[in-house]
């Protein structure tokens, strides 16, 4: 256990890498939060577009915003880990430059997680495209999830997570270009028996059809070098995990939600 985090403090990890167009809106979710005891990490990952002059004013109206300029792009899970080597915050949550949290989000889940004594949690969370008034479908989540779950479905929204580092201990994201975030949950269950899911959507998960068509393919050949080299399951049992991975996605896209 590290004495060294700050008790109340959520340290909040966001990578950016060209996001100028989106980028407002997320800073300002996090602004917005009832829950104030925060700090926001933002590690861009060598923008080459207007991203650092947008951040770079932000942090001069608001001291709880600290910048992370890389020299070089290393890719969001480099990113995340540079943040987390900055963090002063006994709890750790995460979200990228596109995506928003719900107002409430930081003030329900800390309490869901005193409720629940637990040292990991995550939440249901909204998906939409241009406005997150305009809800595409609503991933749902279980009530808790343990590592052999987890594998047959990447159910886990890194936006939604957060961590008390008091219970869960230290921790960084594997080196990987795609998955890095449900890699980083899968080797904290090997030691935390389950991470506990809260029902009410608390957070906006943007997307577009042009990424959604583009990378099914490419998600579905990392998943699977995830559960090789990563997890290195056998191939009989990667090939059984990863059935399951592929049908539940196939359920998850059906299952819409307004």
């Amino acid at each position: 256990m590290n004495q060294g985090y700050k008790a109340d403090l959520v340290s909040i990890i966001m990578p950016t890498y060209n996001s100028s167009k989106v980028l407002k809106e997320s800073i300002v979710s996090i602004q917005q939060q009832s829950y104030r005891e925060w700090e926001l990490l933002v590690v861009d990952d060598c923008s080459k577009d207007d991203t650092r002059d947008m951040l770079h004013e932000f942090a001069k109206c608001d001291k709880r915003i600290k910048l992370v300029l890389l020299a070089k792009n290393h890719g969001s899970g480099f990113a995340r880990n540079e943040g987390l080597s900055l963090a002063r915050g006994r709890f750790v949550g995460f979200l990228d430059s596109d995506d928003m949290w719900h107002p409430e989000k930081l003030e329900k889940q800390l309490a869901f997680m005193k409720e629940q004594n637990c040292g990991f949690s995550f939440t249901a969370y909204h998906v939409f495209d241009k406005e997150p008034t305009v809800v595409k479908r609503t991933v749902r989540v279980p009530e808790k999830i343990n590592y052999r779950q987890l594998l047959k479905n990447t159910i886990i929204g890194c936006l939604t997570v957060v961590i008390d580092r008091e219970k869960v201990g230290d921790f960084r994201m594997p080196l990987l270009r795609a998955r890095q975030d449900t890699a980083t949950w899968l080797t904290i269950l090997k030691k935390q028996k389950y991470a506990y899911g809260m029902a009410e959507p608390l957070a906006y998960y943007r997307v577009s059809e042009a990424s959604l068509s583009s990378n099914k393919w490419k998600m579905l050949q990392k998943n699977w070098q995830m559960y090789r080299k990563h997890e290195g399951l056998s191939l009989i049992y990667a090939s059984y995990v990863f059935s399951c991975y592929v049908g539940n996605a196939l359920w998850k896209r059906r299952r819409q939600i307004g």
